[in-house]
């Protein structure tokens, strides 16, 4: 017993630390196979025991909300599904009654509302007991209908997702590869939960349709069926299904299985519930699991196979990413024969070495994966110099996962990297210069640094004659370098790669300083980490990366070839100068907090946190509540407005 409950302990503290990467952090710490083996290990020891630690992830249902978003309780809690990988289990469930069968979609769960006929509210599943209230984004998802021909109050069950062609194609227009999203889960689940909905917009999110909540007065005639019908008459896209019995059970399942691969969104399974709504609501529940309804999750296809190497491939911020090379083998009816390790706490984990026996797999019949390896001789020696340009490595820790750097700041694979983030849409928008172009011209010496791309011209001989240009090739080359002379501070800013500091922090700093690149440049850790969205880590990386001679001589260089705009503030009204505002609960008229707090900030007011002596208002729509700061705003005399005042306040500015 004592060995059990041991066990159950660590496997706690492991899938929770797991499941916290995926959902709030979108990162893996450990595959979906392993994740899935440990989790049912962890059952079967609470099964055996009878007991179940406090924080176990058989009890918690999906990811915990952050705090960006406001927050709203469900009617009723979004419970989790009980799942099998065999047949037979999801026949038994079956039994005599008639099943729908539709595919389990890998996105993210949404609960919609709509009142006389528009769309109301829409909140994310969260924690299965409070979800993030997403409205403004839903309201661009591509195939949600704002009106529909019912006016009494519809809620509705769906997954909003992203299909695996739209991922491929935004993946394919962030340059740095250490940015690009490792699923489309984890793309659409950032789409869906953007502040700015017009980011939202950009990422062709759909949303289908799997569970009717409520409709008043409309009579289904007690079938799930009809109500799938219904909401397609209402203009949802509601999940492909079918019905199906004990009888045609396996072969429906087969039907999706082979379905799947030209399944153009990810679907991790089947669910299959009872098409008479009555029985099923008879069946009750279980403390995690609804009786009405199962899950079947794919039995992967594993193949044994041998590891015949481990490449090491870098990129542009110097992470080294494990690739696993192992004999060929087919898997749901593809050829394979590699799969990303992710990083060299996994590597570890698997204990890998050249020649073992390794089962791979695809994840949800797509991604190939490692499984196990069955050998286990833990060979594999970790390169300590880089594969491309010899220079030094090391292993570097964070929140438990080992990574591995390349430390040569000239690494050829860094440079092409970095002059691919320089030359892209958001930086310098150069038009013609792809990462295989800079490729060659970094290969033949023609760009050391970032001015020498401004600089190609002296190279025109030898660029025309190169396969796969000429003399259009390289005028439209040098047109787009022509126009990106001209650029604005936040652009040049964001191009330079320094570490962590994206598009949005780019213009924050600049706007904390006043768009004097002089400024920014002689600013210390302390000045930089006040910039809102910087922080202490990011402020010390920026003020040292303008610290560093060489960089700061690469920069003056590239500032002779350019011509930055001078930025003209807008004479805005400032008539909330001198103010501090504290924002608290709910909003009606903005979007969220930021929209808020911007207009607040553009008319030269501050958003605190926390209600003090200092503060002029607190903004509470909700003025009577006995909330802490409402308290607190009531004891020091500090007026407690509402939207509604708020805006009466900058009309009257």
């Amino acid at each position: 017993m004592d060995e059990k409950m041991k066990r159950m302990k660590e496997l706690t503290g492991l899938l929770t630390r797991a499941g916290r990467a995926y959902y709030q952090e979108d990162r893996e710490i450990m595959s979906n196979f392993e994740y899935d083996r440990l989790y049912d290990e962890l059952q079967q020891l609470e099964n055996e025991t009878g007991v179940v630690l406090a924080g176990s992830p058989t009890r918690q249902v999906g990811y915990e909300v952050l705090d960006e978003l406001p927050k709203e309780r469900h009617e009723q809690p979004m419970l989790s599904l009980d799942k099998t990988k065999e047949v037979s289990v999801l026949k038994n469930f079956v039994g005599d009654q008639k099943v729908l069968l539709s595919w389990k979609m890998d996105g993210l769960t949404v609960v919609l509302t709509y009142r006389d006929g528009s769309l109301f509210k829409a909140v994310t599943r969260g924690n299965g007991e409070i979800g993030e209230v997403i409205t403004n984004n839903a309201k661009v998802f591509e195939n949600i209908p704002l009106t529909i021909p019912y006016t009494g109050e519809l809620v509705l069950r769906g997954e909003a997702v992203i299909s695996y062609k739209d991922f491929e194609k935004i993946n394919e227009e962030i340059a740095d590869v250490d940015a690009r999203y490792k699923n489309p889960r984890n793309l659409c689940s950032g789409s869906v939960r953007q502040l700015n909905n017009e980011i939202t917009a950009k990422r062709h999110v759909r949303f289908y349709a799997f569970t009717l909540v409520r409709a008043e007065g409309v009579d289904f005639e007690n079938s799930r069926e009809k109500q799938f019908a219904w909401l397609a008459e209402q203009g949802f896209d509601v999940v492909e299904h079918k019905m199906v019995t004990a009888e045609t059970l396996e072969d429906t399942v087969k039907w999706f299985a082979e379905a799947v691969e030209e399944n153009p969104v990810p679907s991790d399974g089947l669910v299959a519930v009872y098409d008479d709504i009555a029985y099923g609501r008879s069946l009750g529940r279980t403390a995690k699991f609804p009786r009405d309804s199962f899950a079947f999750k794919w039995a992967d296809e594993i193949r044994d196979t041998h590891l015949l190497d481990i490449e090491w491939s870098p990129s542009r911020t110097g992470l080294i990413n494990p690739v696993a090379i192992f004999e060929p083998v087919e898997l749901e009816g593809t050829t394979v024969s590699r799969a990303s390790v992710h990083n060299i706490s996994i590597l570890k984990a698997l204990q890998l070495g050249i020649g073992d026996v390794v089962q791979v797999y695809k994840a949800n019949m797509i991604i190939p994966q490692i499984a196990e390896n069955l050998t286990r001789s833990g060979k594999i020696e970790i390169p300590r110099h880089c594969p491309v340009c010899g220079g030094a490595t090391r292993i570097q820790q964070m929140n438990d996962v080992e990574t591995l750097y390349c430390t040569n700041p000239e690494c050829q694979a860094k440079k092409i990297k970095s002059f691919a983030l320089f030359v892209s849409r958001d930086a310098m928008n150069i038009d013609g210069m792809s990462e295989a172009t800079l490729e060659k011209f970094i290969g033949r010496g023609f760009i050391h640094e970032f001015a020498d791309i401004f600089r190609l011209e002296r190279h025109r001989e030898e660029i025309v004659e190169m396969e796969g240009f000429g003399e259009k090739s390289y005028d439209k080359l040098m047109n787009g370098i022509g126009r990106a002379r001209n650029t604005t501070l936040p652009r040049l800013i964001y191009s330079l790669g320094i570490p962590n500091i994206g598009v949005a922090n780019a213009k924050m700093i600049c706007r904390a300083f006043d768009y004097d690149l002089e400024r920014i440049r002689q600013a210390d850790a302390q000045e930089m980490a006040r910039v809102d969205g910087i922080g202490d880590v990011i402020g010390a990386a920026v003020a040292e990366f303008f610290r560093d001679g060489e960089k700061s001589r690469q920069l003056d260089d590239l500032l002779e070839e350019l011509e930055i705009e001078t930025y003209v503030p807008e004479q805005a009204d400032q008539s909330f100068a001198g103010m501090n505002f504290v924002i608290t609960g709910s909003l009606a008229h903005f979007t969220n907090r930021n929209e808020l707090k911007a207009l607040i900030e553009e008319k030269g007011g501050k958003v605190t946190g926390t209600v003090t002596s200092k503060t002029s208002y607190l903004i509470n729509n909700d003025t009577t509540s006995t909330t802490s700061k409402n308290k607190k705003a009531r004891e020091l005399g500090i007026p407690i407005i509402s939207e509604e005042d708020f805006l009466n306040m900058t009309q009257q500015g």
